[in-house]
C-alpha cells in the first residue's frame, strides 16, 4: 500500500512565474482554444468594422478561457492518494484488484477530478475514473482489476490527477510520486503426496539410527547446564562421573530437496505463456511449494549455479513459521527468472557435487549427449533423482516434422535412467500432477507403459 500527494508541481503549488503561465495556457482544452480564437477573431473584426458591441463579445470570449486557466492553476486545495493491491502477489492468469483512495485534506471542496493510473499494457487498459465534488475532509474510493498471463514484476503508477474547470475550458494534469509493484508469479499446480525414491520423512533418520545403536537409556550424556530440564538427567552417568549429567538431545535432520531449473536459452524453443520454458518454471514452482509444505529443506538451483538470495546453506526449511515467507521469496525469484546465456550444466553440477542433496528434482530443456552425461553424474550425490525432460521442439512443431528426433530423445532418457534417474519426457501441454504420479509408478515398476507420452 502506498500513499502520497501530488509532486511539487501539484494542485497545491502556487506559481506566478512565466513557466507557470505557459503551463496554464498549455492546459487549454479544444473548447478553451476555440473560445480564445473566436474571441480574437471577433475583436479584430470589430476593430475593422468599428463595432463596439462585437468588440465586447470578442473580449469576453477571449478572456473567459484565460480566467478559467488562471483560477484552475492557482487552486490551493490538497488531495492525498493511496493505492492498495489485493493481493500484491498473484499467479499468472489470475486477477488482482487495485484499490484507489482519494482524500481531500484541504479546507476547500474540490471540483471535478479525473483519475488515471499508469499500468503496463500487459495488465490491461489504463483505468480512468471521474470523481464529483469532494467535500473538505471527504474521501472517494474506486477500484479496478488487472490480469497478466506473463510472469514478472509490473509497476503500477504513478497516479495522475486531472483537474478541469466547470466550463471545460482548461485541464491540468498532476502526478503523484509513489507507485506500487505487482508481482505475477508462476502458476502453481497442487501435487499429490507420492513417495519418491530417496525421499525421507520430514525429520530424517538421524535419531532412529542413534537409538538403534545405543538405545534411549544409553544416549551419550553431557554435563548439566543451567536451564536444562531435570527430566533429562541421566542418573547412571551422574553416578559414574560424580556430577550431574543430562541426555544429549540430537537435533533431527530435516530431509532435503533441491529443485534444479534449466534456464539455458538454447535448450528451449518458442516463447509466451504456453511455451516449454514457462511450463518448466511453473513445474519448479509447484515442486518447491509442495516440498516446503511437506517439511523439507528446499533449495532452488539454476544452471548458472545460483540459488535464491537469502536462503541458507541447506535451503529454506519447510513446516515452520517461515514457510510462507520462504515460498514467497522463491516465487519472487521465479517471477523474474529468464533465459541464461550458458551453454551447459557444469556449473550446477559443481554446486551439487559438494554434498548430499537428498532428493533432486530437475526440470531440463533439450539435452545433447554431453549435457546428458553431466546430468547423469548429478545422480551420484543425491538420495533420489527425478528428471522432467522437455522436448521443446514438440511444443512448437508436430512430431511428424522432426524425423529422427524421437530416437535421440529416447537415447538421452535411457542415459539418465541407467544412471539411476527417474526420467520422464514432458510432451506439449502435459499435466504435472499426472507426471508426478507417473514418476511414482515408474519407481515402483507399476504401470510404466506410456510414460511421458502424449499428444
Amino acid at each position: 500500500m502506498s500513499t502520497g500527494v501530488p509532486s511539487a508541481d501539484g494542485p497545491e503549488a502556487d506559481r506566478g512565474d512565466k513557466g507557470g503561465v505557459r503551463t496554464a495556457l498549455a492546459g487549454l482544452t479544444t473548447r478553451g482554444r476555440s473560445f480564445f480564437a473566436a474571441g480574437i477573431a471577433a475583436a479584430v473584426c470589430a476593430y475593422v468594422l468599428g463595432q463596439s458591441d462585437l468588440l465586447r463579445v470578442g473580449l469576453m470570449l477571449a478572456v473567459l478561457p484565460l480566467v478559467c486557466a488562471t483560477v484552475l492553476y492557482r487552486t490551493r486545495y490538497r488531495v492525498a492518494g493511496s493505492r492498495r493491491l489485493s493481493p500484491a502477489r498473484v499467479p499468472a492468469g489470475s486477477e488482482a484488484r487495485v484499490h484507489l483512495r482519494m482524500d481531500n485534506v484541504s479546507r476547500l471542496p474540490t471540483g471535478l477530478l479525473m483519475l488515471q493510473d499508469r499500468v503496463p499494457y500487459v495488465l490491461g487498459p489504463r483505468p480512468r475514473f471521474v470523481l464529483d465534488r469532494v467535500e473538505p475532509g471527504g474521501r472517494r474510493e474506486v477500484s479496478y482489476r488487472v490480469r497478466s498471463d506473463l510472469r514478472g514484476r509490473y509497476p503500477l503508477g504513478p497516479l495522475q490527477l486531472r483537474l478541469t474547470d466547470p466550463f471545460g475550458m482548461c485541464e491540468l494534469t498532476r502526478s503523484f510520486s509513489t507507485y506500487d509493484t505487482l508481482t505475477v508469479i508462476p502458476r502453481v499446480e497442487a501435487l499429490p503426496p507420492v513417495r519418491l525414491n530417496g525421499e525421507a520423512k520430514g525429520y530424517g533418520d538421524g535419531r532412529q539410527r542413534s537409538l538403534a545403536l545405543a538405545g534411549e537409556d544409553d544416549a551419550i550424556p553431557r554435563g548439566y547446564r543451567y536451564g536444562d530440564d531435570l527430566r533429562r538427567v541421566h542418573w547412571r552417568s551422574t553416578a559414574r562421573y560424580g556430577e550431574l549429567m543430562v541426555r544429549r538431545e540430537e537435533q533431527p535432520q530435516r530431509a532435503r530437496c533441491t529443485v534444479l531449473l534449466d534456464t539455458r536459452g538454447l535448450a528451449y524453443a518458442g516463447a509466451g505463456p504456453d511455451s516449454a520454458f514457462e511450463w518448466a518454471v511453473s513445474g519448479a514452482a509447484s515442486v518447491l511449494v509442495h516440498m516446503l509444505e511437506r517439511g523439507f529443506s528446499v533449495r532452488l538451483l539454476t544452471d548458472t549455479g545460483n540459488s535464491v538470495p537469502g536462503e541458507g546453506a541447506d535451503g529454506f526449511a519447510g513446516a515452520s513459521q517461515g514457510t510462507a515467507d520462504a515460498a514467497g521469496l522463491m516465487m519472487d525469484t521465479l517471477a523474474v527468472i529468464d533465459h541464461s546465456d550458458d551453454t551447459g550444466l557444469s556449473r550446477a553440477y559443481d554446486v551439487l557435487r559438494r554434498g548430499n542433496e537428498g532428493l533432486l528434482v530437475a526440470f531440463l530443456g533439450d539435452l545433447d549427449e554431453e549435457q546428458a552425461a553431466v546430468v547423469a553424474k548429478m545422480r551420484q550425490r543425491s538420495g533420489g533423482a527425478l528428471a522432467f525432460v522437455l522436448d521443446s521442439e514438440s511444443w512448437v512443431r508436430e512430431p511428424t516434422d522432426m524425423p529422427g528426433a524421437s530416437q535421440e530423445r529416447e537415447e538421452r532418457l535411457r542415459m539418465l535412467r541407467e544412471a539411476g534417474w527417474t526420467a520422464l519426457r514432458v510432451p506439449r501441454a502435459a499435466s504435472l500432477e499426472e507426471l508426478w504420479r507417473l514418476a511414482d509408478r515408474e519407481r515402483t515398476g507399476v504401470g510404466v507403459a506410456g510414460v511421458g507420452e502424449g499428444p
